[in-house]
Order: C-alpha cells, then structure tokens, then sequence
C-alpha cells in the first residue's frame, strides 16, 4: 500500500507527490483487511452504512502524473471520489466491494494503521 512508511509509498514519492495530511472519511465507509495471509492490504468501500470516520491520507500529486498513477492501479482497487468528514471531498483508493465480501471488516479500528498496531 502507498500509505507513509510503507512498502509501495515509493509509488506515491516517484510521481513527485508530498503528504499534506490525514483526515477521516465520513460515515458509509468500511474498511476491509484483503489478502489476509499475504501482504495484505487494506480496502476501503463506500457502502452507506459503515461507521465510516476511517483514517486516510491526503497526497498532493502534479497533474501530469495522476494519468500514469492511476493507470497502474489494479484491481480490486480504483480511484474514486472519497467523502471526507471535514465535508471535502478527494480522489482516493477504494475497493470494488465484491472483492471486500468475505474478508475480515477491521472498520472499528478506524484504520489501516491502528488495525496492524492492534494485531
């Protein structure tokens, strides 16, 4: 994931984007844990009902980047509109939600960091 400090952020610093801050999403969202077993990854998915409040990361990227960055997402995941709670919105990673059925809801830990620190 390109989340700071971890392993893909690189993906993230190579386009020449910079950390403005984090923020939380509103509520409806839910956050999944894929690939549990592997490296894993988190998912977030828009499904009107999650607790929401999960923890993102807000990136500032040149334009002429964002085409090359988000042609190589792969799916499960895509760029969408994230709602966040300050009443913003931003583009962001979210998981198509077929691929969150099944999978572990870590949506209570209100992140994807706070969910590793807790396992």
């Amino acid at each position: 994931m390109q989340l700071s400090g971890y392993a893909l952020n690189h993906e993230l610093l190579d386009c020449g984007a910079t950390l403005i801050r984090t923020a939380r999403t509103t509520k409806g969202y839910s956050l999944y844990a894929l690939d549990e077993g592997k490296q894993g990854r988190p998912g977030l998915v828009f499904d009107g009902t999650g607790a929401g409040e999960i923890e993102v990361e807000l990136w500032a990227m040149p334009l002429k980047a964002f085409g090359g960055f988000v042609a190589a997402v792969k799916a499960p995941l895509g760029i969408g509109t994230i709602a966040l709670a300050d009443g913003s919105t931003v583009k962001g990673f979210l998981c198509e939600a077929h691929a969150a059925a099944g999978t572990k809801d870590i949506t209570r830990f209100g992140g994807w960091r706070a969910y590793l620190g807790a396992t």
